[in-house]
Formats: C-alpha cells, sequence, structure tokens
C-alpha cells in the first residue's frame, strides 16, 4: 500500500473518543427531556390543569343543561382522567326521560354529553295538572305544567289498562305531524267496540274512530283533511271507511237528516 493512504492507530483515537462523547451527549439529552416529561405529567395530572374545565350538552329539550349535569356528577374540579363514561351514562339513563346517553371525553380538559329523549306523546289530566306520558308508555311521576300543553293530545275518560296502553302505543307510531295535530282524546266505548275513541282536532274537525285501525287511517289525516272545504267543519267518521258529515247550525243533531260525504284515504 502506499504511505499516503495509511491511517495511523494514533491518528483514529481522538475521532473514536469524539464520537463516542456525542452519542453519549444524545443519550444524555434525551434522558432529560424523557425526565422532564414525565415530571410534567406528574404535575398535570397533581394539578388543576388536569381538572374539568367545560361540560357540553347537547340533544335535550326537556332538561336543562344544569340539571343533566347535576345529575351525572361532574363538577369543574375532577380530574378529567377519572371520568367513568360508562357509569355516567347509566345514571342519567335513570332519568325517567332519558332514551339515549352518549359521554365522551375531549382533550385536554372538555367533557361532551349528548342525549337523546323520549318524546311526550300525551298529557292526562289530573285535577288541575297535566300529567305528561311518554312514547315508551311510562308516566310521569312528577307532574307537568298546568298550563294547556299545545305539544301533544290530552287523553280523558281513560282508565289504566290495555286500552290506555294501547292508545299510547298507537300515538307513538304517528307520524309527529298528526299527534301534534291533536288537541284532545276522549276514550268512547261502546258495547260494540270498547276501544271506540273521539278526537278533537286543533283544526276544528272532530273525528270518530278505533283503536283497532287508528294509525293506519290516521296517518293519511292530511290527505283527507286536504278534500275538504276548510270553512265546513264537522265529523269525520274513520271507524268504517271514511266520511265526514257536517256540523249543523249550532253544531251536530242527530234529530237532523246529516250530509255525509265520503273521503278518500
Amino acid at each position: 500500500m502506499e504511505q499516503g493512504k495509511i491511517v495511523s492507530i494514533e491518528d483514529r483515537i481522538p475521532k473514536l473518543k469524539q464520537q463516542r462523547k456525542k452519542k453519549a451527549n444524545r443519550r444524555l439529552i434525551f434522558l432529560l427531556i424523557f425526565f422532564l416529561f414525565l415530571i410534567a405529567l406528574v404535575v398535570y395530572f397533581q394539578s388543576p390543569l388536569s381538572n374539568i374545565k367545560a361540560i357540553k350538552v347537547s340533544g335535550n329539550t326537556v332538561f336543562s343543561n344544569e340539571t343533566i349535569v347535576d345529575q351525572s356528577g361532574l363538577t369543574e374540579d375532577m380530574n378529567i382522567w377519572k371520568v367513568d363514561e360508562a357509569e355516567i351514562e347509566q345514571v342519567l339513563l335513570k332519568l325517567p326521560e332519558m332514551k339515549e346517553v352518549k359521554v365522551a371525553t375531549e382533550f385536554p380538559n372538555t367533557v361532551v354529553i349528548s342525549v337523546k329523549e323520549h318524546k311526550r306523546v300525551a298529557y292526562i289530566m289530573e285535577g288541575e295538572d297535566y300529567i305528561p306520558v311518554l312514547e315508551n308508555g311510562k308516566t310521569l311521576s312528577v307532574k307537568g305544567e298546568s298550563e294547556f300543553p299545545a305539544s301533544a293530545p290530552i287523553l280523558f275518560q281513560f282508565s289504566e289498562g290495555n286500552v290506555l296502553e294501547k292508545m299510547i302505543a298507537s300515538l307513538g307510531q304517528l307520524p309527529e305531524e298528526v299527534r301534534n295535530s291533536i288537541s284532545e282524546i276522549h276514550a268512547t266505548p261502546k258495547e260494540t267496540d270498547k276501544e271506540a275513541i273521539t278526537l278533537y282536532m286543533n283544526d276544528g274537525y272532530e273525528v270518530i274512530a278505533t283503536l283497532a285501525t287508528f294509525v293506519d287511517k290516521m296517518s293519511h289525516y292530511p290527505a283527507i283533511v286536504a278534500q275538504l272545504d276548510p270553512e265546513v267543519k264537522g265529523i269525520i267518521d274513520l271507524e268504517v271507511g271514511s266520511y265526514f258529515k257536517p256540523y249543523g247550525e249550532g253544531g251536530a243533531n242527530e234529530n237532523e237528516k246529516e250530509q255525509e260525504e265520503e273521503v278518500e284515504e
């Protein structure tokens, strides 16, 4: 070999020492960063920095945000990493009107509660109060508002039992547009039909029906009314077929011969 290409051991030793020193420095820097990160985590978990700063509630219409937050047990001095999402969901589902609940934590310190409530499909009048009835058939023990509720029909003369349960279940199957157009529903049983009912509509019509065909026929109520003269109110008979009987002057008179008009569903 040519002498100019030979590198002596004495020349290589300083370079090896320098490379080893650089590697040691890099390890030291990595360890320092790692320990600083651990210290920062400990400080974060032990300090108010990891506490809940915001609780967001969505999907609620009956319960206020404050009621849901209070029921959940969440507070802003609680560590966000100690939030048990599944447990809070089960606690909130104990509220009678809760249908679905989803709890999620969002970094760095926000808890999001998304709920879906059972709809109020009817009210039962008790004294001067209106007791809400939910779509799942449950009656709230908490009394409703004392003012006339406009969001759902009021049930009259219904006793607890199969007829009431069937009435509530039928209301839950109706399109919301149709359900909200009903003002009152009266149980009017006959010897031939224990499930006969009479409805008073918000648009001024009276409807005679039976629970056996109530959902199917009332689902077509908007189409039925669209065929009638809005200036002429009367009784829509849906028990057998679909017939319209205009009111006589001062109301329907059974002694008068009533004009009957068949309407298509």
